[in-house]
């Protein structure tokens, strides 16, 4: 049997990932929970983190695992935090596309965008509690990182904010 249709050829990263590259670095970070960011009632948390990089498929996802241990206002430890992110550029929406897996078992499928020195990703579709995602590069050195909520259509509100400084 000959094949005469032809095969589709595998895509090439571009300058999208080369711009989405430059909010993913190898970082540790320090930062605040906020009251009630862990569910309703819940207390303050000071936090401490680390997140690692590498590209996959020949540039066309960057996979980052991160860590996190975080406190109660005394010092007391409160939880271990783990996620799996997969994130890239997705040619046939035009956006930048993300996936999100944590030990506490949330899985989020979030569509991005960049402006500037600013990388933001959002929930896809409209599920009860949404997530909004923010990268802002500060200099070589430092980004700060914002998790936010929506409940229910609601503004997004603040859950944690981390100053993350690029480990070298």
């Amino acid at each position: 049997m000959t094949i005469t249709t032809p095969l589709p050829l595998p895509l090439h990263a571009g300058n999208e990932m080369r711009r989405l590259a430059r909010f993913h670095r190898d970082v540790r970070w320090t930062g605040t929970v906020q009251p009630g960011g862990m569910g309703p009632g819940s207390s303050a948390m000071t936090a401490v983190g680390e997140g690692r990089h590498y590209a996959i498929q020949d540039g066309l996802w960057i996979v980052g695992d991160y860590q996190q241990d975080q406190y109660f206002p005394d010092g007391t430890f409160a939880l271990h935090w783990q996620l799996h992110w997969v994130a890239g550029w997705d040619p046939q929406v035009g956006r930048y596309r993300a996936s999100a897996a944590d030990n506490y078992g949330h899985l989020e499928l979030l569509s991005g965008r960049i402006e500037g020195k600013l990388l933001t990703f959002r929930s896809i579709g409209n599920p009860p509690v949404r997530i909004q995602l923010s990268w802002n590069i500060v200099d070589d050195d430092t980004m700060t990182w914002r998790n936010e909520v929506s409940v229910n259509g609601a503004p997004f509100e603040l859950v944690e904010r981390y100053v993350c400084t690029t480990i070298r």
